[in-house]
């Protein structure tokens, strides 16, 4: 079980199939994944279970984040990846924040994006929420949207 309490999650109709959305996620991750202006670089990206995950963010002021480390800990293609930064690669464990969990479910002749940020405690929860989850997640859901539209217009 679950405490969904600890969850926070924002969903999308995205008007294009499961497999673009999930191929624009994967494969087009600097585009949609920080909320504008700032920007993405994705360091690695190996999903399969294990693999690392690892990106940095820049803000308008130049200044880059340091590394987002993590691990992928479920990928099913089309449908689901799930990611923790409980560990860095290799299952070295590190303080935990969050465990990310993406479905990409088909509705009608879209899909339902769904992403949910999974807090080990209520104190993360609420940092990440004043941190500006709702907005910068749901910006950067917006933005995945728009790419996946226009990839299937």
């Amino acid at each position: 079980m679950t405490d969904a309490s600890l969850d926070l999650t924002i969903t999308r109709y995205i008007a294009a199939p499961p497999e673009t959305v999930y191929k624009v996620w994967t494969e087009r991750t600097e585009e949609w994944f920080a909320p504008k202006p700032w920007t993405a670089k994705l360091l690695e990206q190996d999903l399969r279970p294990g693999g690392r995950s690892a990106l940095t963010m820049t803000g308008p002021d130049g200044v880059e984040t340091p590394p987002m480390e993590g691990v992928v800990l479920e990928v099913i293609p089309n449908r689901k990846i799930v990611t923790t930064d409980a560990f860095s690669a290799g299952w070295v464990p590190q303080g935990p924040f969050m465990t990310a969990i993406t479905t990409f479910e088909p509705e009608g002749e879209g899909t339902r994006y769904t992403a949910t940020a999974r807090h080990w405690t209520e104190e993360a929860m609420k940092q990440h929420e004043e941190m500006g989850f709702t907005t910068g997640w749901g910006q950067v859901a917006d933005q995945l949207a728009a790419l996946c539209e226009a990839v299937d217009a």
